[in-house]
This record gives C-alpha cells, sequence and structure tokens, in this order.
C-alpha cells in the first residue's frame, strides 16, 4: 500500500511540475465608467455598433453594442500569445477583431475565435449601464 501511494505522489509530482505552454491574458483591474453621450461613445448609439477605448486593461477596450441593444466589453489584449500585448483592432464589418501580429479574428457577440490560430475567447468584462452611464469592470 505504501508503494502505491509513493508511486502516486510521485507520479502526481512529474506531472505537475511540467511547464504549462499554455499562457492568459493576465488580471488588470478594470474599471471604466463614461456617460452614452460621450462623443467617443457615439458608435454604441446603434446596435452593432463598436468601440475602441484606450488606457484600462491590459491593451484597452473593446465595447461592443449587442444587436439586442446590451453591451459587451473585451480586453483588446489577443488571447493569441498574449505576452506579446498584441491589441485587436476592430474590423471594417463591426462584427469582428482582428489580432495584427497574427491574423487570428474574434467573434464580437462572445469574443470567441473564429479564424486561427488563435483558440481561446478574448477577455470578456462584465458591462452595467445605469442612467446612461457604461460601467466595465472586473
Amino acid at each position: 500500500m505504501k508503494k502505491a501511494i509513493i508511486g502516486l505522489l510521485s507520479l502526481f509530482s512529474l506531472v505537475s511540475c511540467g511547464k504549462s505552454d499554455v499562457s492568459y491574458i493576465p488580471y488588470v483591474a478594470v474599471n471604466f465608467q463614461a456617460p452614452l453621450s460621450d462623443p467617443r461613445l457615439s458608435k454604441l448609439n446603434s446596435p452593432g455598433g463598436a468601440v475602441i477605448v484606450n488606457g484600462y486593461g491590459v491593451a484597452g477596450l473593446v465595447l461592443y453594442r449587442e444587436p439586442d441593444g446590451s453591451f459587451a466589453a473585451y480586453d483588446r489584449c489577443s488571447s493569441y500569445e498574449p505576452e506579446k500585448k498584441c491589441a485587436v483592432n476592430i474590423d471594417d464589418t463591426g462584427f469582428t477583431v482582428t489580432d495584427p501580429c497574427s491574423g487570428s479574428k474574434f467573434s464580437l457577440s462572445d469574443g470567441s475565435p473564429v479564424k486561427a490560430p488563435a483558440s481561446r475567447s478574448l477577455k470578456a468584462y462584465s458591462v452595467n449601464v445605469s442612467n446612461f452611464v457604461i460601467f466595465v469592470s472586473n
């Protein structure tokens, strides 16, 4: 019985010590708020509109107005090799963003990758709107 336990512990320690090749977008406190009447956010007045707000998160924020009128917010830092902090840009279609470093594309409706090499979604933030003021936080 002792040998079995020692063997399992040894196996567990070997497996858990291996270096993971998965990197994640680092946690950065986000606390953005602005009135929806702010000219920088004018594209959010229409469903399908998207804007970039710099100075928050790892590489800035992408705010998106869903077709149903709700809002979504993502970090601009691409989930593909996030250590490079490559900021995604809004595509002309307004429905996707592209990582200019890798060519990965992400859906603005849920942040999921729609074109390789990315396989993980963009980092999403909480969005609340109250009295025509948008609040984005984590």
